[in-house]
């Protein structure tokens, strides 16, 4: 009973103490689309993503109903950094649901204009917003009259300077004179209480990691989990880098109060937890202000760990050669850095003839006899100037138009029969990453889907004729990315190739840049006329090392354009949900496909390859 009494009363105090209009709420899955849209439609990176802002502390002054609420004391604004763009997840400030949805827009519009003035980040925060301010309205003045909707919204909200103590006051004026007239740049905020927040304004202090950890490089790569959380995975969480603190000896040693704290720092290692006991981490870790972690030597038992996920050379796939050494792209210096990968071409070594699985081959006579039709046939070529036959139905024409005294075309009187063949070369290149060893169901994971996929696809473009090649992609750091070739273009398509499709295995890590690349290179020396490099994969680019994050989108994004450059065409298959998020920067909005239910892709990979040939 009491239990129930305290939430009434919590529900009723806090929505008296909330200064916004709940009923007028605009939340950012509302809008994410349309904002992305702007955000990049106006200038803004199309690697950095749309996600929901944290909340923070934020000093401001309260009335006694919210220091009896207890709220008021964090605030959602927007900022960004190099990978995403982060806004509130909702907005209600305003008691117009249209102008809270406008106030997305201006943010978008707001941060596009600050990537490309980063000679402002130096500059206090309310002068640094006025200057932003005044370069958005010049640079679209189209947005001006929605922005002077949102400033008269805002100063309506806002408190009346006269109402607060010295130097409170001043402070406010000041930011009331900026919304009103961004061109004056007055003195920053001096008061020990922080303004108000101003909403049409980007965050006075980002919530940056405070603190950064020294260089050190994984050494226990994982397989990512392909399970998907709820909206909330989607929030950035507030975190610092601290220094380990030195073990306690004996549980004596520890004072007993702390026992129940989630505050303290507890050395674990979450590697070997079963996924209940992570559920629970993460619900701990939402009701935490925020998350101190340190880094920690490697220790025995995890290098060993590490050495045993290492195939040895015995049950590894064979090398082919000493590996080709490729470029990558830094984003940041804006040039390709030569010879910063090492490629391995490999093959498997214990491949045996394999026929097609049992479960398959209802699917694959299917697909046969539709493919069947795309296949070179032969056609009478009518009314050309040369042929092996007179084409009476040409020859009648001409005769007629002579006799009536029309001028008749000469020289097209014959037909001959010629073959009508596709003139079309397709490279299909799979992530074998890690991550495809997650489950999808209790019989079957990614990489089964994957390798079905595979049979299917090859199983029907022999039927139709086209000249095609199979690989594979993994990586362990820029030093070692493993590219398995699985047929190549001179190969007949039969149980060996089978064999190789069966011995694929879950590698390590998707540096998809350089294995793009190479694929370019195989698929440029192809004489055909339309030439199609087909991208199979689960997720995002990333590495152990620096690829993680913008670096690798941006380097996948290079090699794409660099194929573009070279006249292939390619074109993305995923499984990723997330996918849409980061590929239309990757390829174009044309340029990808996602794939919804994974167990559909063996049967929709043809159909689509259909499509994108037609």
């Amino acid at each position: 009973m009491e239990e129930a009494v305290g939430k009434i009363w919590h529900r009723l105090i806090s929505r008296a103490a909330d200064r916004g209009y709940p009923e007028a709420a605009v939340t950012l899955d509302d809008v994410i689309t349309m904002v992305g849209v702007l955000f990049r439609a106006l200038g803004g990176s199309g690697a950095l993503q749309v996600k929901a802002a944290e909340a923070t502390a934020f000093k401001v002054r309260r009335n006694w109903l919210q220091r009896l609420a207890g709220s008021q004391q964090e605030v959602e604004l927007a900022w960004y950094d190099e990978d995403t763009l982060r806004l509130p997840p909702q907005l209600s400030p305003f008691p117009e649901r249209n102008l809270n949805r406008e106030l997305y827009l201006w943010l978008a519009a707001l941060a596009a204009c600050a990537q490309h003035h980063s000679e402002l980040e130096s500059l206090p925060w309310l002068r640094r917003n006025s200057h932003l301010t005044e370069l958005t309205l010049e640079r679209w003045p189209g947005m001006r009259t929605l922005y002077l909707r949102l400033a008269e919204a805002q100063l309506a909200e806002r408190p009346d300077p006269a109402t607060l103590p010295q130097p409170e006051n001043t402070d406010e004026y000041a930011i009331q004179q900026a919304l009103c007239d961004p061109r004056n740049h007055s003195s920053e905020p001096v008061a020990i209480n922080a303004p108000q927040p101003v909403h049409l304004w980007l965050h006075p202090a980002p919530p940056l990691a405070e603190g950064s950890p020294p260089p050190r490089e994984n050494t226990d790569p994982q397989p990512v989990s392909g399970k998907s959380h709820d909206a909330n995975e989607r929030r950035r969480r507030r975190a610092e880098y601290s220094e380990e603190p030195e073990s306690k000896s004996s549980l004596l040693m520890m004072r007993m109060e702390a026992m129940l704290s989630t505050a303290e720092f507890i050395k674990l290692d979450r590697g070997t937890e079963e996924e209940e006991d992570l559920d629970l981490a993460r619900s701990a870790a939402d009701a935490m202000d925020k998350i101190s972690v340190s880094s920690q030597g490697p220790q025995q038992g995890s290098r060993i760990r590490f050495d045993l996920d290492l195939p040895s050379a015995a049950d590894d796939d064979t090398p082919l050669g000493e590996g080709i050494l490729l470029p990558e792209w830094s984003w940041k210096e804006r040039r390709l850095q030569p010879d910063h990968c090492r490629l391995q071409p490999m093959v498997a070594q214990h491949a045996e003839t394999t026929p097609l699985p049992q479960h398959l081959r209802r699917i694959a006579r299917k697909l046969r006899r539709q493919f069947q039709a795309l296949a070179p046939s032969r056609s009478w070529q009518r009314a050309q100037p040369d042929g092996t036959e007179i084409d009476l139905d040409a020859y009648e024409r001409f005769i007629s138009q002579r006799a009536c005294g029309m001028v008749a075309e000469d020289g097209r009187l014959y037909r001959s029969l010629e073959s009508s063949e596709r003139d079309l070369a397709c490279l299909l290149l799979a992530d074998l990453s890690l991550s495809t060893d997650a489950a999808l169901d209790n019989d079957q994971r990614i990489i089964d889907v994957i390798r079905d996929s595979l049979y299917l696809f090859a199983d029907a473009l022999t039927a139709s004729g086209d000249r095609f090649a199979l690989y594979g992609f993994s990586s362990l750091r820029r030093e070692h990315v493993r590219f398995h070739q699985l047929k190549r273009f001179d190969e007949r398509y039969n149980g060996m190739i089978r064999g190789r499709l069966a011995a694929i295995k879950p590698g390590f890590y998707t540096r998809m840049g350089a294995a793009i690349r190479h694929a370019t290179s195989l698929l440029s020396k192809q004489p055909n006329r339309q030439r199609l490099l087909l991208i199979l994969t689960d997720g995002k680019p990333n590495d152990l090392d620096q690829y993680e994050g913008r670096y690798g989108i941006e380097d996948s994004r290079q090699a794409v354009v660099e194929a573009r450059r070279a006249g292939l065409r390619p074109f993305c298959v995923t499984i990723d949900k997330q996918g849409s998020d980061y590929l239309p920067y990757l390829f174009g909005n044309s340029g990808y496909v996602v794939i919804r239910k994974p167990e559909e892709l063996p049967q929709r990979l043809p159909q689509l390859y259909a499509q994108l040939t037609r």
